[in-house]
């Protein structure tokens, strides 16, 4: 069975397509599931002042909800829906992601960082947060913060865990070893935790032209024992599925047979199609 456990559609601003088209194309290309899991509304930033077109106004997430729900029963038999959601980790506002999780029958929550108190480090707009920085200062925050996240029990997957690296800046060789440290330290408390972990290909279309996480990441998941599940995090509906047959391969070429899939927040293992 094929899967996509990462997508995002029009209701977060920056992403095309309705859900509905969604799953009209995981059916046209041949999926088994399809996971919805568009971004958790902004909690720590009033989106009024902030940059536009960041993710779903808080209002949009019962309907959301709703809309997925409703897809999940007409597509019945044709393609199996899973609902999800993209959560943001934000150190200080646990409280607040905590009752959204706890509020919605989903089927699974990834927990992802993209925030770095305001600065979203994945916002090609805000890439000018990197001046006057020490890059290593911002891995060391960036990873810090994988970690609490993993160990607050409210995600299922961990989301693309190195996506620090996106548009390319990086510490430097004379910094190897530290930078690799810290992803180990990650990768620890996410398999100390008991969560799965997500390859994400749509870092092969970034500037860093590398999947989320590297395969030297996904070896050292392997050896701790951490479960995989794959997504394209696709923003338009022509790009479900890209890229996920190299991600799948790359995978199988690291020792893994099985990817995690989930329902009602419980996770269960599938075959690893390649």
């Amino acid at each position: 069975m094929l899967i996509d456990y990462h997508t995002h559609h029009v209701r977060c601003g920056h992403a095309v397509g309705e859900l509905e088209e969604y799953v009209r194309r995981g059916i046209e290309i041949g999926l088994g599931q399809i996971g919805l899991s568009d971004h958790m509304p902004l909690l720590h930033v009033n989106p009024a002042n902030y940059y536009p077109e960041m993710a779903m106004p808080m209002d949009e997430l019962p309907r959301y909800v709703e809309e997925c729900l409703r897809l999940k029963e007409k597509y019945k038999g044709q393609i199996d829906i899973r609902l999800g959601l993209e959560g943001d980790y934000i150190e200080g506002w646990e409280e607040a992601i905590e009752r959204i999780v706890e509020a919605y029958p989903w089927d699974y929550v990834i927990g992802s960082v993209h925030f770095l108190g305001e600065w979203d480090i994945t916002d090609h707009r805000q890439i000018q947060g990197w001046e006057g920085r020490d890059k290593l200062e911002v891995y060391q925050t960036y990873y810090d913060a994988v970690q609490k996240a993993a160990a607050t029990g409210f995600y299922d997957i961990m989301g693309h865990v190195d996506v620090i690296k996106r548009f390319g800046y990086h510490p430097g060789e004379e910094a190897a070893d530290e930078v690799q440290a810290l992803e180990n330290a990650a990768l620890a408390a996410v398999a100390k935790s008991g969560v799965a972990m997500e390859l994400n290909a749509s870092g092969l279309s970034k500037p860093c032209a590398e999947m989320f996480p590297s395969e030297r990441m996904l070896h050292e998941a392997y050896r701790l024992g951490i479960p995989l599940t794959v997504g394209s995090d696709a923003h338009d509906p022509i790009k479900l599925g890209e890229n996920l047959d190299r991600a799948r391969a790359v995978l199988w070429e690291a020792g893994f047979r099985e990817l995690a899939v989930f329902k009602k927040r419980q996770r269960s293992m599938i075959p690893l199609v390649v």
